[in-house]
């Protein structure tokens, strides 16, 4: 795979193993958990959402979307920034989905939000206020860049916070 390639490949293998000894011979009768494993990571626990009979100390499915937005827009926004000059020395998000089921029982996700923390530091020559500004906005730039939001069929809103760390002597 080469940058200038277009085209990226990812592969994963899943494992169902909710077999309880009876498969799925009813809905209650078999477990949801199941693993996710890529070559050369480490295995990823998953279930269902407990209010569907999943277990709660795993990753549902839900959660691992909403990861994927906050992980892509943060890669994103440490590239934009630092295509702009802008020091970033931390970043948090607290996301949140909101999904909807329908009568049929199926559903989608309406909107995730981010609400990324991105502490910067000031810029040499401008100060706290223009960094702020500058981390604030890029924030759009960002959100056009990532991959992951860019192929959901909901939008991704941004609540960002920006902190303008006190300089180091």
């Amino acid at each position: 795979m080469s940058l200038l390639d277009p085209d990226h490949h990812y592969r994963l293998d899943l494992e169902w193993t909710g077999d309880r000894g009876v498969g799925t011979t009813g809905y209650r009768s078999y477990g949801r958990d199941h693993v996710l494993r890529a070559v050369g990571k480490s295995d990823i626990a998953g279930s269902s959402d407990r209010v569907f009979h999943g277990d709660a100390d795993r990753w549902n499915p839900e959660e691992l979307l909403i990861a994927a937005l906050s992980q892509c827009h943060l890669l994103s926004y440490l590239h934009v920034a630092t295509n702009h000059g802008l020091v970033v020395v931390g970043y948090r998000d607290s996301p949140e989905g909101l999904m909807r089921q329908d009568d049929s029982g199926g559903g989608a996700f309406v909107s995730v939000t981010l609400r990324p923390v991105v502490t910067v530091t000031a810029l040499a020559g401008v100060g706290a206020d223009a960094a702020r500004e500058l981390a604030r906005s890029l924030h759009a730039e960002a959100a056009s860049k990532c991959f992951i939001a860019a192929s959901v069929a909901f939008p991704v809103h941004h609540e960002p916070e920006t902190v303008v760390a006190a300089a180091s002597h």
